[in-house]
């Protein structure tokens, strides 16, 4: 079984649109994804980030 893929601050930020440190602010919230701390710092799973992003961050209209 191959390990989920993981993300990290930096490319949390950049999928939002944000700085590192909102993207940090953002991951201290309740109902964020767990994350899982290894040396190099935090890092969530990728299917978990993308779940929490449709469900509190949907896509912004065009038009407006």
């Amino acid at each position: 079984m191959a390990a989920p893929r993981v993300v990290g601050l930096a490319e949390i930020a950049k999928r939002l649109g944000v700085s590192k440190s909102y993207a940090r602010e953002l991951s201290l919230r309740r109902g964020f994804p767990a994350g899982t701390k290894l040396k190099q710092g935090w890092v969530w799973a990728s299917a978990d980030v993308e779940a929490w992003i449709a469900k509190h961050r949907p896509p912004k209209d065009p038009h407006r």
